[in-house]
């Protein structure tokens, strides 16, 4: 079962533009069971390895603990619902900087 500040590789599908696509890594911001064991949406940013100097995008570096192959970057304006089958298998975890930062974007972005 995925956690928050988790690294995933997750299955997006075939997107419309704008939108994340095919697999990529995710980064859970809210579990699976928040509203109980058999809840099967899960609450994920995409990662991209394009930096683009947006201040809406957080870097996560590319280290055993991130499971990342090179460093990338938490779309948070791209946050979404996706099933857990979307999610492939685990890469890693961030660090608690990394996910406060990402944590204050996406209040940012909803108003929070």
């Amino acid at each position: 079962m995925a956690s928050i500040d988790e690294l995933w590789l997750a299955d997006f599908g075939h997107p419309y533009a704008g939108e994340p696509a095919l697999r990529r890594p995710a980064l859970v911001l809210g579990p699976p069971d928040t509203f109980g064991s058999g809840f099967p949406l899960v609450i994920v940013a995409p990662l991209t390895t394009t930096r683009r100097e947006l201040s809406l995008h957080v870097e996560v570096p590319a280290t055993a603990q991130t499971g990342l192959r090179q460093t990338s970057y938490v779309q948070c304006e791209l946050l979404r619902s996706i099933n857990t089958r979307r999610l492939l298998h685990r890469l890693g975890v961030i660090d608690p900087d990394i996910s406060e930062q990402a944590g204050l974007v996406v209040r940012t972005l909803l108003n929070c």
